[in-house]
């Protein structure tokens, strides 16, 4: 008797009325939101806009899901396409059943046709998004804890998953939660990303491939431990072998762009800088006029203050003015009437240039005589 271990839910679906609750779907779903709400917030940092991570994601999950369900039904067939099997199954995703690698290869093209739309490098949309797509994936592994499946060998550990269910060739048991350990695996993984990216300033699609790479080593692992049936080729299932190549490629691609393309993006999306929204609404060059316009219109009004100042300095000159001939003329009045030699003193330059022609005029005169 185990004294610990992971119970499994007695059912994984919960019906509100006629609609079905999937806890498969839910944590789908959930993930999905978690990839994009972090890869928004990533973007922005670099230099992207508001929203362009979720549009593009409009392209690629879709994309993504049905990749995901092709790669599982393919390499799976038997579960649909063999004697007894109902093929229409094929297309029951709540039922569970996607494939990473169909995922991601086929989620590319979908965020490539998006990306292409808008005018965006793909690898720099992948690095934003990549630690969102493993914390995804952590999520979205707990949608096989709900349906009892992808659970690995017997085990008595403390941790061991308590499978209950008969249903499609189980053996009710104890076994070791794989879906547990890649979703530890997956968390661990996102926070490797961010740590890399923010110390080496990851760029040109190398933070994605990191997040493939080293998924793929965990992969391996938890792959080896599960007893679900699968394709085997010399002795190792078919997805331990896809994780060696896809990781092969991961490292082959990042080495590679390090070496012709090294450091990260400057710009990620085009016209996002100028065109950013401002607080108050208006685009970033409409502010950027406006504080220049400010600037010159505070220059003008410096001028006309500075003129304003001349003008108002000789205003006061003027008005100095008669000030002085005022108290000039009240000084003057105030001296004796029989004084006049002040008054003849100041009155003398304005006489003397009519009065210097008639004394010549009366000489000449007298000489004549």
């Amino acid at each position: 008797m185990e004294l610990a271990y992971i119970p499994s839910p007695s059912h994984g679906v919960l019906h509100l009325g006629p609609i079905p609750l999937r806890g498969y779907a839910f944590c789908i779903i959930i993930g999905v939101f978690v990839a994009v709400w972090l890869g928004n917030k990533r973007w922005i940092a670099r230099g992207g806009r508001t929203g362009t991570v979720a549009d593009i994601a409009v392209w690629a999950v879709p994309f993504g899901l049905v990749g995901g369900r092709l790669y599982h039904v393919i390499t799976d067939y038997q579960l649909y396409f063999s004697e007894g099997r109902d093929w229409v199954d094929a297309f029951k995703i709540w039922e569970g059943g996607l494939g990473i690698w169909g995922a991601i290869a086929l989620g590319a093209l979908g965020a490539w046709i998006g990306c292409r739309r808008r005018g965006i490098p793909l690898p720099a949309w992948a690095d934003a998004l990549a630690p969102g797509i493993a914390f995804a994936q952590a999520i979205g592994r707990w949608g096989n804890w709900f349906n009892q499946e992808l659970y690995g060998k017997a085990t008595d550990v403390p941790w061991a998953l308590h499978i209950t269910s008969s249903t499609d060739g189980r053996v009710p048991g104890y076994y070791h939660p794989t879906f547990l350990y890649e979703s530890l695996w997956c968390v661990g993984v996102g926070f490797l990303v961010i740590w890399a990216d923010r110390r080496f300033k990851l760029g040109h699609g190398r933070a994605f491939a990191l997040y493939v790479a080293a998924y793929c080593v965990g992969r391996g692992w938890i792959e080896y431990m599960r007893v679900d049936d699968a394709h085997h080729i010399l002795g190792l299932r078919l997805n331990d072998w896809t994780a060696m190549v896809v990781f092969l490629l991961a490292v082959l691609y990042f080495v590679l762009s390090a070496r012709l393309r090294p450091g990260r993006e400057e710009i990620v999306e085009p016209g996002a800088g100028a065109d950013a929204p401002a607080e108050d609404g208006e685009t970033a060059s409409d502010d950027a006029e406006g504080k220049t316009e400010g600037k010159t219109e505070g220059k003008d009004k410096d001028g006309d203050k500075s003129a304003g100042e001349d003008e108002t300095d000789g205003d006061s000159v003027g008005l100095d003015k008669p000030a002085v001939t005022e108290s000039v003329t009240s000084s003057d009045s105030a001296e004796p009437a029989g004084s006049a030699s002040g008054t003849d003193a100041e009155t003398e330059p304005d006489t003397e240039p009519d009065t210097e022609p008639a004394s010549r005029d009366e000489a000449g005169s007298a000489k004549k005589a």
